[in-house]
């Protein structure tokens, strides 16, 4: 899943990949010369339209992953769905820009700011005084205090998925009128612009029965541009509809209906007209061609069988024979004129036939999707090979660092998007993406892609190339990491400098949390946190049990074109198990996880590829350690002080003797990084917090424990004549102008809505 957007920061990185949000920045700040953060790589691909131009009424039709088992976004099982239904319904009081920045939502928010630093922060919210909720009551402070002191993690009767921030509220009042809120923080806190986003009703928030039952699927008080019609499970949808008391301009859509369609079902019901909206993958773009014209039918050429003749069905068809005759016995008499017996020329009526029925199926389906066209974009959300440090040879550092350098991140991302055309920069940040305030690259604490200096860190680790390796009781090599895959040992190739590698796909990576299956935070596994000297010493050319003769000093490239001898060390090659989902749809993943191999190998990197089912890639594997690469996706947060901090603290022991790993499921952290993180939520210059972050950020690179390598595609399928919706990139979704263009607006000629 994706998301759509940066949704509600709620549905946070406690499962990977669901939605987001991050540190205190200003808001539309400029990109001076000076000023490392960019630019979005991408902009957003929505059609935008004015409103004049919109049609009132209609029906979009939405496909998203699941039907939400909670409507209540601060609970451990929201996904996806209930980020977006969160954003159509409820208030927030901060949303995205295009730039992955937070703004204020004028729509509830006249003005929020902090008054006073000493001896307390605090901060006033002015509230739009338009705003209510459906049943007429005005948005004010005992909303705040309510959804405050559920989140506060002071009562475990409420059943929190975390409390972040506002852990740090000491209390709210009423202002000097009803319409302020007067937020009296203990501790400072930079990133209290991502409270109250969403903002759920007193109702909901005020006991913990409500909390924790309430909410799940209903929502009898909304306050949005949309309200929930129902969530029907029996039907896999949820409705939303028009709010009448909204105080906005008002939603040219009567009804967004949110269906929960599998990923490999949504080209099938774009071609049966029952989706209008749909996120896609990028094989399933290039397969069915839904950006290219319709076929060969559209030009007036005749369309070709798989023999060169012309396909049955086409003017130049011998079906298209005699006049008063059936086209399967005119094709009869033309294959027995051109020498074919009876029973050949049977077959080939029937092959022929089928060949027909299989093109007219192609041109009914090309017609179907000629309605629709692909927006794309980037997402809000980064790809990054995950390094188990917890045990086993990338418990070294060394040796983490050297499968890191020999990663060509530019040759991955460049496989993975110019097939797309979109930008191939690689990622350069753990903490924010290009373009949002706190992102600078901060790749150069690491190093750039340097073969030789990757042997030299194994070398020093002990890893050498030709070592002997000892023989197990079945006769098979002893390895670094369990072995259920293809091996990866002795490969041909280069010194690894040449970046070479095998063909790529489309997208790699695995969305955890997408599929509502993985329960994220909850599975945070045990493993120690040591630093052991198991690793690898790669760097000469001498091989134990080789021929006599010369050998070229320690750490010395290999010549060009030779063979790379695999690594060992203590009678163990060094093989690496990278785990990988088996399922339909991870076949560019699989494909990204090759390339990396064959760079790998290149260093004497043995790799062995294991497949699992993908509901249990991520609890039983990554969540749960059982891996040494993987391949996962994090979304960006506008506010990493307090969203990143889990992702990469360093993993505690608790009280049980295990180690709580939090969200740090690659099980690599320091202190500094804590510390550095620390400082930049308490600080409220945002100068000063940026470049904490951006200092952790190079500390993070340095542990080389997860290696962000690109932005992920966006791809949305869209009914041409659908406006302000699709590709949203870091931009939070207008719902209220969504719709379809009026008859004779340009786009509008292709079939609107069936709904609409």
């Amino acid at each position: 899943m994706s998301h759509v957007g940066v949704g509600p920061r709620a549905v946070t990185r406690s499962v990977a990949f669901l939605t987001a949000s991050v540190l205190a920045v200003p808001a539309l700040a400029g990109c001076s010369s000076e000023d490392p953060s960019g630019k979005p790589l991408a902009e957003q691909d929505v059609a935008s339209a004015a409103r004049t131009r919109i049609a009132d009424g209609g029906t979009l039709r939405w496909a998203v992953d699941s039907v939400p088992a909670t409507l209540n976004t601060f609970q451990s099982d929201a996904d996806a769905t209930t980020a977006r239904v969160a954003q159509a319904v409820l208030p927030s009081m901060y949303r995205m820009d295009e730039t992955g920045r937070p703004v204020r939502n004028p729509q509830y928010l006249e003005s929020a700011k902090v008054v006073g630093t000493e001896p307390k922060q605090v901060v006033v919210y002015k509230l739009n005084q338009q705003a209510v909720w459906s049943d007429g009551r005005e948005i004010g402070a005992a909303d705040f205090a309510a959804q405050w002191r559920a989140l506060s993690g002071k009562d475990s009767a409420y059943w929190t998925a975390r409390n972040a921030g506002y852990d740090r509220i000491e209390k709210i009042e009423r202002g000097a009128g009803d319409l302020e809120v007067k937020v009296t923080f203990s501790r400072p806190y930079a990133d209290w612009k991502s409270l109250f986003t969403p903002l759920y009703p007193k109702d909901v928030m005020g006991t913990p029965d409500a909390f924790n039952d309430g909410a799940r699927r209903k929502l009898k008080i909304t306050a949005g541009p949309f309200a929930l019609k129902k969530v029907d499970t029996g039907a896999d949808e949820v409705v939303l509809t028009g709010n009448p008391r909204w105080w906005g301009e008002p939603a040219k859509l009567d009804e967004i209906v949110l269906r929960a369609v599998p990923r490999e079902k949504r080209v099938s019901e774009l071609v049966a007209g029952k989706l209008d909206l749909a996120e896609i993958d990028p094989d399933t773009a290039d397969q069915v061609g839904l950006a290219a014209p319709a076929g060969d039918a559209a030009t007036g050429t005749p369309l070709m069988g798989p023999d060169g003749t012309p396909a049955a069905g086409s003017d130049a068809s011998p079906h298209a024979g005699p006049q008063g005759r059936s086209a399967a016995a005119a094709l009869r008499s033309w294959a027995i004129a051109n020498g074919s017996d009876d029973e050949a020329a049977e077959e080939e009526v029937l092959a022929r036939e089928k060949r027909r029925k299989a093109e007219a199926k192609r041109e009914r389906r090309q017609k179907a999707l000629s309605g629709f066209e692909v927006r794309k974009s980037l997402e809000p959300a980064y790809t990054q090979l995950a390094l188990n440090g917890a045990e086993g040879p990338l418990a070294d550092e060394r040796v983490r660092r050297a499968v890191a350098r020999a990663l060509d991140r530019g040759a991955l991302a460049e496989a993975v998007l110019k097939p797309l055309g979109l930008p191939t920069e690689p990622v350069g940040s753990h903490l924010a993406l290009s373009g949002q305030a706190v992102y600078a690259d901060g790749s150069g604490a690491l190093g750039e892609q340097n073969a030789k200096e990757a042997r030299a860190l194994l070398a020093d680790a002990g890893w050498e190339p030709g070592g002997p390796v000892e023989e197990s009781e079945a006769g098979e090599k002893a390895a670094g990491a369990e072995k259920s895959g293809t091996g990866g040992e002795g490969a041909d190739g280069g010194d690894g400098e040449d970046g070479e590698e095998s063909d790529g796909g489309d997208d790699g990576t695995y969305i955890v949390g997408e599929d509502g299956k993985n329960d994220g935070g909850k599975n945070d596994g045990g493993a120690t946190d040591q630093e052991s000297g198991e690793k690898h010493s790669g760097g000469k050319n001498t091989a134990q049990g080789g021929a006599p003769g010369a050998y070229a000093p320690k750490g010395t490239a290999a010549p060009a074109g030779s063979a790379v001898a695999p690594l060992a060390k203590d009678g163990e090659a060094l093989t690496l198990r990278f785990v990988l989902p088996s399922g339909p749809g991870s076949e560019a993943l699989r494909t990204v996880a090759d390339r990396i191999s064959d760079m790998l190998k290149k260093l004497g990197i043995g790799v062995d590829i294991t497949k699992v089912p993908d509901e249990n890639y991520f609890k039983d594997h990554v969540a749960s350690g059982e891996y040494d690469l993987a391949l996962y996706s994090w979304p960006a947060s506008a506010y990493p002080a307090t969203d990143a901090r889990p992702v990469y603290a360093k993993p505690v022991p608790a009280a049980d003797g295990s180690l709580n790993v939090a969200q740090n499921y690659t099980r690599v952290g320091t202190d500094q990084v804590d510390q550095l993180f620390d400082q930049a939520m308490a600080t409220l210059d945002e100068k000063k917090a940026r470049a904490l972050l951006r200092k952790a950020d190079s500390r993070i690179w340095a542990a080389a424990g997860s290696i962000p390598l690109y932005q992920r595609p966006q791809l949305v399928a869209a009914r041409k004549n659908l406006a302000n919706a699709g590709a949203f990139g870091f931009e939070t979704p207008v719902h209220e102008d969504m719709g379809f263009l009026k008859k004779g607006s340009a786009g509008a000629e292709a079939p609107a809505s069936p709904t609409s």
